[in-house]
Order: C-alpha cells, then sequence, then structure tokens
C-alpha cells in the first residue's frame, strides 16, 4: 500500500504541479498589483464587517472556519516533515508560496462569493459551483466536486488523526485505539449539529488555539534571540543551495516547501472557498480579501512558529534524496510533530510536550471539522442534479471510518493519502481559476472604486456584465423591491 501510494504521489506531485501553484500565484500577484501588500488593512478591517444572516455566517466566523481547514497537522508536522526531506530552506519556499497564494486566495474566494446559492435556506459555493456557473462545464463541476468528496472526506483526515493519536500517545502514553474511539464520538457530535454549530465550534476555538500556540513560540524565540541572525542565514542560504550542507537538496527544499505550504495554506486548492461562500456580505471582494489575509494567519504566524522554534533549538533531522543523513539533530524521532514535543520540552521541561499534543489536537480536530463542511458542500451541490439524501449520512460514517482508519495506520500512509488529496483538487482549482479569472478582477476594481467614492461597496453583477451569478441578481431585484415599496 505504500509503495502504491507513494507512485501515486510521485505522479500527482510532479514538478508541473510545483511550477503551477507559484507561477499561478505570481500571475494572479501581478494582475491585482499586488493587492496582498496594498490591502492589508482592509483585510484586518474586513475581518469584523460582516454580520451573521439567517442564511450566512459572519465574516470573521468564515475566516475562522476557513482557518480551521488551513491551521492543522501541516502547521507542526508537516513543517517538520518539510524541514526533514527539504533541508532549513523549505521554509523559505513556504514563505514564497504564502505571499504569492494570498492572491489566488482571493481569487477563489470571491469566485465562491460571486457564484454562490442559497440551498436549504443556507449559502453554499466553492469551485464546483463556479466552475459550473462560471465555465459552462458541467462535467468538470461534477469531477471536482466528487474529487473533493474523495479528498477532504477519506484522504486528507486520517493525517490529521494520525498526528493527533502520536502526539497524545507521545505526552501521555495513552493507545492510539482510545484516542480513535474518542475522537470518533467527539466528530459525530460536531458534524451532526450542522452549519451553525461547526461555524460556532470553530469561532470559539480557532483563535485561542493560534494566539497561544504562536505566543508560546515566540517566548521561546526571545530566550534564544541571539540565535536568531543565524537562523535567518540558515534559511535563506539553503533556499537558495549556498549552503555548505544543504546545498546539494535545492530542488528538495523547493518542492517541499510548495508542498507543505500548499497543504497548510491551501491557497488555490479550492478548500477555502467552501467557507468563504458561506459568509453574509454585500461585495464579493470582501470575503476575498479577509481569506487573503487568513494565508498569512496559517503561513506566516504558525507555520514560521513552528519552523523558528525547530530551527533555533536544532533539533531537527535532515535527510538526503536516497535517505542518508545529511544532519541530526533529535535522534531516534521520526519526522513530524516529535520535533515540535522534543524542541518544547527541552525548553520547558513537565510543560512543552503537553502543550504540543494539546495544540496539535486543537489544531487538527478543528481541520477534519472543516473538511467535513467542505466534502458536505459538494455533496449539497451534486444533489441539485442527483437527489441522493443518503450521500451526507453516507459521508458522515465515512469520515468518522476515515479518523479511526488514520489513527492507527503509519504515518507515512497517511501523509501519503493526504498529499494525493491535495495535489488532486489543486490541479483541478487553479486550472479552472486561471480559466475564469476576469470575474475577480471585475469585483476588485469594483471594489476599489466604491470605495475611493466612500461609499459601502455593493455588487450588481448585471451592472458589471457578470453572467451566472444568480443569486445576486436575485438579492439586487428583492433591494429594487423593497426600495418602491418605501
Amino acid at each position: 500500500m505504500n509503495e502504491f501510494v507513494s507512485t501515486i504521489n510521485a505522479i500527482v506531485w510532479s514538478p508541473a504541479l510545483v511550477f503551477l501553484c507559484l507561477g499561478a500565484g505570481l500571475y494572479f500577484s501581478v494582475r491585482t498589483r499586488f493587492l496582498q501588500l496594498r490591502h492589508f488593512r482592509e483585510m484586518i478591517r474586513l475581518i469584523f464587517d460582516g454580520r451573521a444572516s439567517e442564511a450566512g455566517i459572519s465574516s470573521f466566523q468564515a475566516l475562522t472556519m476557513t482557518l480551521a481547514g488551513r491551521v492543522g497537522t501541516g502547521n507542526i508536522a508537516g513543517v517538520a516533515t518539510a524541514i526533514t526531506f527539504g533541508g532549513p530552506g523549505a521554509l523559505f519556499w513556504m514563505w514564497v508560496v504564502a505571499f504569492l497564494g494570498a492572491s489566488s486566495a482571493f481569487v477563489e474566494s470571491t469566485l465562491g462569493q460571486v457564484y454562490k446559492e442559497k440551498i436549504n435556506g443556507q449559502y453554499r459555493g466553492g469551485p464546483a459551483f463556479y466552475i459550473e456557473k462560471g465555465l459552462g462545464i458541467k462535467w468538470f463541476a461534477l469531477l471536482f466536486a466528487f474529487t473533493t468528496i474523495l479528498a477532504c472526506g477519506f484522504l486528507l483526515p486520517g493525517v490529521q488523526a494520525n498526528a493527533i493519536a502520536s502526539s497524545i500517545n507521545t505526552a501521555f502514553n495513552i493507545d492510539t485505539r482510545f484516542t480513535a474511539a474518542a475522537l470518533a464520538i467527539l466528530l459525530g457530535f460536531i458534524i451532526f449539529g450542522g452549519l451553525r454549530r461547526i461555524a460556532s465550534f470553530a469561532a470559539s476555538v480557532v483563535p485561542f488555539m493560534a494566539i497561544a500556540y504562536v505566543g508560546v513560540a515566540l517566548f521561546i524565540i526571545l530566550i534564544n534571540i541571539d540565535k536568531v541572525p543565524a537562523m535567518f542565514v540558515l534559511i535563506i542560504s539553503s533556499a537558495f543551495g549556498f549552503n555548505s550542507a544543504f546545498g546539494a537538496i535545492l530542488g528538495l527544499a523547493i518542492m517541499w516547501g510548495v508542498r507543505r505550504g500548499v497543504y497548510s495554506n491551501e491557497a488555490g486548492q479550492g478548500t477555502g472557498p467552501h467557507a468563504s461562500s458561506a459568509a453574509s456580505v454585500s461585495h464579493p471582494a470582501k470575503q476575498g480579501l479577509v481569506q487573503a489575509f487568513s494565508v498569512y494567519v496559517d503561513t506566516l504566524l504558525v507555520c514560521t512558529a513552528t519552523g523558528f522554534m525547530l530551527l533555533i533549538t536544532g533539533l531537527y533531522n535532515v535527510e538526503g534524496p536516497t535517505g542518508e543523513v545529511m544532519y541530526t539533530g533529535v535522534a531516534g524521532v521520526g519526522a513530524g510533530a516529535g520535533y515540535v514535543q522534543t524542541a518544547m520540552e527541552n525548553l520547558m521541561p513537565g510543560f512543552g510536550n503537553i502543550f504540543v499534543a494539546l495544540a496539535l489536537f486543537f489544531f487538527a480536530f478543528t481541520t477534519i471539522v472543516a473538511y467535513y463542511y467542505i466534502a458536505e458542500t459538494n455533496i449539497s451541490y451534486i444533489n441539485r442534479f442527483i437527489a441522493r439524501p443518503w450521500m451526507t449520512q453516507v459521508l458522515r460514517v465515512g469520515i468518522i471510518a476515515a479518523v479511526v482508519y488514520g489513527t492507527v495506520k503509519t504515518a507515512d500512509l497517511a501523509w501519503g493519502l493526504g498529499d494525493i488529496g491535495v495535489g488532486l483538487m489543486a490541479w483541478l482549482n487553479i486550472a479552472a481559476i486561471l480559466m475564469m479569472q476576469k470575474p475577480a478582477f471585475i469585483c476588485l476594481k469594483d471594489y476599489e472604486e466604491q470605495k475611493a467614492r466612500g461609499i459601502n461597496p455593493v455588487f450588481d453583477p448585471e451592472a458589471l456584465n457578470i453572467k451566472g451569478a444568480d443569486y445576486w441578481v436575485e438579492r439586487c431585484a428583492e433591494e429594487q423591491r423593497k426600495k418602491k415599496v418605501d
């Protein structure tokens, strides 16, 4: 099974996908005149701008739901894995993916808002919706929907569950079977509660866990502040092949940095638009900008915190392309969360190990919950054409089974399956947003023009000649009727 998964991974994560992720991010950055820099303050302001409605959630809740999916195992175990197989320079390429990916996140999330629908009284949207409505290619939309259900419902949850079980076993010596049972019960309670319970759970947990984790990392960095300059030299020299120890793995640094960067921040992967489409906003660009900011939170804060802790303490390992040892800082510990637990425990005996286990539990569990919501949204899309109400129940049982399976299987197999899921979604979604990018740029220009006139931007697709935005057309018509009555 491991060999089969590795073979598929090599095909999915070929250099072509690495260049596609970086190239698309660079292209969107240039086309939007680097909105990730120009609108940074506006991103922060908009987080608290939207309000929840009967059909949708607030901008802040949508942001936390997106972060619930983005801030997960990839921020701890994923960073450690990237450094193991790509060297310290992989962290730099994760930063590059985050910076460029913020523009990709804007494009996909804006498109998600433009082409969203109201289904059973709730806003739903995502790549399947905008592929069908924007490109008019129904088979492509259905392909993405089925791929996402497979990835988020069955392939990706096992990575998160495996990391939770491993870290809890390290910290508390609790059997993985007990952890599997506990996760299954807790997950069932959350996912059977619907969208609002998921949004409420994410809004309560995500900000707390991210702030606490980054706070502890900052403390560790401050008490080792004298090592920071050398750490930056190590990262930059390794990223460009100048470091004598890690220069030979420059290609791996780029590949693993991009792979783990995309896995962690999910920019361009197609997961973010699902949560952003559920937000109640007056203009699609608003939520697009909020989602661009979420990429910064994920990679530039949480992933960087993990990378700095490992590199400052020197408690990490680096392996060459054929498995040869290039650097050993923590002997006997496999690539993953164990590095971070070891680093924190050495610096904060009796507390560090437990803290990482708890942080990883909250990071990973909220990601599993977000995966369920994403898969359920794609089932809602499919049910528009093929009414199969039982599919949601199958998904609920399936994702719980995937969590149990991932908990008790090896980390290599879990990560391999997860990488396949991420790669397949990225291929399909990036191709889609490159083909239908124009509406996102029109939305950005319209938003900027309305802001320049000093008014709160409101979206009217007919005035902008954007076709297929049926929800917004009906909304504008309803508002016009209300004005006539008043």
